[in-house]
């Protein structure tokens, strides 16, 4: 129960620093060196992750009946029906203004739908719950190649499921705040909120979560909904409609079936409006180590979506050989795998860059940039739009109006110029 229970009470009201102050929602752990002389000397242990709980569980003996309980109800081992709809945290619910949602019946009339719609959209009537085919899916598949190699696939939902999948977000998952540390696909944070912090820093260690998304899997999403207060049942079958399982004859660009791995377990899809908000509260408890971490060395953290960020002084840096490794310690005990190729050591000598804005001594737009930027708006008004978007992105008018809203907000003057540029494109070209 170490995630479910972590979450509960992580998420409403428990101190995020109680590692520093003997509380119970972090790890008992030994603390790192207290200074860089220490940390070169000898290097401290990460003991093993351990959380305690005090959440009530209903006793196996119960939770089996004759009669099926509910539609969709599973049976155990013993031949009875289990009735999972019993353990719902009621007072969280009418705490965090959620919907009372016990059993699929409730879920399904929460949806407006009927039950059997329900299950079709969730992938119960699928063999092992996974589409056969693409056509059967309920996500159109696309893959992108990233900048940094290889490929990445982007899920996106259709109409029924992105209607069902935009409910979930609005009256469940934005009623839970992100941590105060997290500023991707946050309100009121961004990639400038993110990177403010670092400002003027000595040093900036940047480190990268491999496969974000595709590594927060079904049985995370469901622990993350239980612990929001809805019973086993409910949560099972909202981690359904968020999640997703590639079909395993999806095609792979380069023809590796490798590539397709990280896709077929049941995984949140990039791609889904709920995707974000649950990645954030899958990394909560990695996000209340990294702070606890980074505050032993007198650093700041942050993160947005997958890119992590740490800064500090010239102590911070002494210290960065002992540091990195209790950090990738945390990240993997967490359940996520740092992406090696993309650690970065950026010192005040040269330019440091978070999150797209240089942050050496004031929040900037690198020259270079907005060069980049200014050529293509500047492409897209003399020859079209349509000879830009070499990405073929679907929504490139979007893509464009994103970046230009970015540089306003971190560089206004520039962002003035830009915006110009942008409202003289004929989009009809």
């Amino acid at each position: 129960m170490g995630l479910f229970a972590f979450l509960r009470r992580i998420l409403f009201g428990a101190p995020e620093d109680a590692a520093d102050d003997g509380g119970s929602t972090a790890p008992r752990q030994s603390p790192p060196p207290q200074s860089p002389a220490t940390a070169r000397r000898r290097r401290t242990p990460l003991p093993p992750l351990r959380y305690g709980s005090k959440h009530p569980r209903t006793p196996a003996a119960l939770e089996q009946v004759a009669e099926r309980p509910y539609q969709f109800a599973n049976l155990g081992p013993a031949g009875r029906f289990l009735d999972l709809s019993t353990d719902a945290d009621l007072s969280r619910l009418e705490q965090l203004e959620l919907p009372r949602l016990l059993t699929p019946a409730d879920v399904a009339h929460w949806l407006n739908m009927p039950p059997g719609r329900l299950a079709w959209l969730s992938g119960r009537f699928e063999p092992q719950q996974r589409a056969a085919s693409e056509k059967a899916a309920h996500y159109h598949y696309r893959w992108i190649r990233k900048r940094s190699g290889g490929m990445r696939l982007i899920e996106a939902p259709k109409v029924r499921l992105r209607q069902v999948q935009t409910r979930i977000l609005r009256e469940i998952l934005d009623h839970v705040a992100a941590h105060d540390h997290a500023h991707g696909f946050v309100r009121d944070r961004s990639a400038l909120t993110n990177a403010k912090p670092h400002v003027g820093s000595y040093v900036v260690l940047k480190l990268d979560l491999e496969n974000f998304y595709a590594s927060v899997r079904y049985s995370r999403v469901v622990a993350i909904f239980r612990a929001l207060g809805f019973s086993r049942a409910a949560a099972l079958w909202l981690a359904r409609l968020t999640t997703s399982a590639a079909p395993a004859s999806l095609s792979f660009p380069d023809r590796s079936p490798l590539g397709l791995l990280p896709y077929l377990p049941r995984h949140l899809p990039q791609g889904a409006p709920t995707s974000p908000a649950l990645a954030n509260l899958s990394a909560w408890s990695l996000d209340v180590r990294l702070t606890g971490l980074a505050k032993k060395y007198h650093a700041t953290y942050t993160r947005y979506a997958d890119d992590l960020t740490f800064s500090g002084s010239h102590r911070f840096a002494a210290a960065l050989s002992e540091f990195i490794p209790l950090a990738e310690k945390i990240i993997r005990s967490e359940r996520f795998k740092v992406n090696r190729a993309k650690r970065k050591v950026l010192r005040r000598s040269g330019r440091q860059t978070v999150t797209g804005v240089v942050t050496n001594a004031r929040p900037n737009i690198a020259r270079e940039d907005y060069d980049r930027l200014k050529a293509i708006l500047h492409n897209c008004v003399r020859r079209g739009p349509s000879t830009q978007n070499h990405d073929s992105r679907k929504d490139f008018q979007a893509h464009l109006r994103g970046r230009v809203a970015h540089v306003r907000s971190v560089h206004p003057a520039r962002g003035a110029k830009l915006l110009a540029l942008y409202q003289r494109i004929d989009w009809k070209r």
